[in-house]
C-alpha cells in the first residue's frame, strides 16, 4: 500500500517531506514541528484580541457586518503586496487554487463569521462559542472519514478534555434556553471554523500560505459586501472614540488593530501553523483562543477569571497535548505500515 493511502489526509505530505530518516533530516523535523505550534499559539493569541476592540466599536454603533467587512478586507489588502510577491514565481498557482482561495474566503472567514454573529443575537455568547468549536470534532470526523483510520486512543481522549475544559472556560452556569434557529446558526459557525482548518493545512496546489490569508481574506470581504448590497448583513459605522481599559482611542485605531492584529497576523500564523501541524493539532491549539480571550478581558476589561475557569484551561492544554501526542503515534504507525 502507498504511503500516501496509510496516512491521514492533513500529515501526508509531512511524513513524505521527512522520509530521510538522518540525523539532519530528524533536527530540521523538530524544528519544524516548534515553528508550527509557535504560529499556531500566536494565531490563537492574536484571534483573541478581537473580542474587546470589536467590543468597543460595537458599543459605539458599529454593527457586527460592518466590523468584520472591515477587519478582513483591510487585513486582505495589508497582506497583497506579500502575496502578490510570493506568487510570483509560481505561474498557474493561483488558477489552481481558486476553489481554495474561496473556501477560505467565503465559507471560513466570512460564513463563519456572519454565522457566529447570528448565533450570538439569539442565545448566550459563550453557549454561541461553545457550538463554533464543536469544529474541532468535526476536523477529526474528517479527517477520519478521509483517511479511513480510526483516530489514535489519545486523540480521543485529547477531544475529551478539550470539549470539557472549553465548557468549564465558558462557565456556562444557570438555564439556558436555546433558540433552535440560533443553535442552527452555531452549527454553521462550526463547520465554517473547520473548513477553516482542514483549508489551511492543504498545501498540495502550492499556493504560499500568504496569498491564501490575503486572496481568501479579500474573498470574504467581497462576499461581506455582497450581503450587505442586497441587505442580508446590517452595516453601520461610527466615528466616535472607543474606550478600552479606561483609555479613549480613535476609532480607526480599534479598526486598525483588528484587521492588521486580530486578522491580518491570526489568518496567516493561522495558516502556517495548519500547514506544519496538519488540521487536526492545529485545531486543538486553536482552542487556546478562549484561554487569550479571557486573560486579554481580564487586563483590558477588569473581568477576573474564576476558578472554574482556570480548571477549564487546564483541560483545554492537557487536551491539546493529548491530540499531539495521539496523532504524533498515528503518523509513527502510518510510517511503518
Amino acid at each position: 500500500m502507498a504511503l500516501t493511502e496509510t496516512v491521514t489526509a492533513d500529515t501526508a505530505s509531512e511524513l513524505a517531506a521527512d522520509a530521510p530518516a538522518t540525523a539532519v533530516g530528524r533536527f530540521a523535523r523538530g524544528i519544524r514541528v516548534d515553528v508550527g505550534l509557535l504560529a499556531a499559539v500566536l494565531s490563537a493569541a492574536t484571534f483573541a484580541t478581537s473580542g474587546p476592540f470589536a467590543k468597543a466599536l460595537l458599543a459605539t454603533g458599529w454593527t457586527p457586518g460592518s466590523v468584520v467587512t472591515a477587519r478582513v478586507g483591510l487585513a486582505g489588502l495589508v497582506l497583497l503586496g506579500p502575496a502578490l510577491y510570493a506568487v510570483r514565481g509560481l505561474p498557474g498557482v493561483v488558477r489552481r487554487s481558486v476553489w481554495l482561495i474561496l473556501g477560505f474566503g467565503v465559507v471560513a472567514v466570512a460564513g463563519c463569521q456572519v454565522a457566529y454573529f447570528n448565533a450570538v443575537q439569539r442565545m448566550p455568547i459563550g453557549v454561541a462559542l461553545l457550538l463554533e468549536y464543536l469544529g474541532v470534532v468535526l476536523v477529526v470526523l474528517w479527517v477520519w472519514l478521509r483517511s479511513r483510520r480510526a483516530p489514535a486512543p489519545a486523540t480521543l481522549v485529547g477531544v475529551a478534555l478539550s470539549l470539557a475544559g472549553l465548557v468549564l472556560v465558558l462557565d456556562l452556569t444557570g438555564s439556558v434556553r436555546l433558540d433552535p434557529v440560533g443553535v442552527l446558526w452555531g452549527l454553521l459557525a462550526a463547520v465554517g471554523l473547520a473548513v477553516y482548518f482542514v483549508v489551511s493545512a492543504h498545501g498540495d496546489t502550492g499556493l504560499p500560505p500568504v496569498a491564501l490569508a490575503s486572496f481568501g481574506m479579500l474573498a470574504g470581504a467581497a462576499a461581506l459586501l455582497g450581503l450587505g448590497a442586497i441587505g442580508a448583513l446590517p452595516t453601520g459605522t461610527a466615528t466616535a472614540a472607543v474606550t478600552l481599559a479606561g483609555v479613549n482611542l480613535p476609532w480607526w485605531a480599534a479598526v486598525g488593530e483588528l484587521a492588521v492584529v486580530a486578522a491580518a497576523a491570526a489568518y496567516l500564523l493561522g495558516a502556517i501553523g495548519a500547514r506544519r501541524l496538519g488540521s487536526t493539532v492545529a485545531s486543538f491549539v486553536g482552542l487556546t483562543e478562549v484561554l487569550f480571550a479571557v486573560l486579554l478581558a481580564w487586563l483590558l476589561l477588569g473581568e477576573l477569571p474564576t476558578p472554574v475557569q482556570l480548571a477549564g484551561g487546564v483541560l483545554i492544554l492537557a487536551g491539546v497535548g493529548a491530540v499531539r501526542v495521539g496523532e504524533l503515534r498515528a503518523r509513527s504507525a502510518a510510517a511503518t505500515d
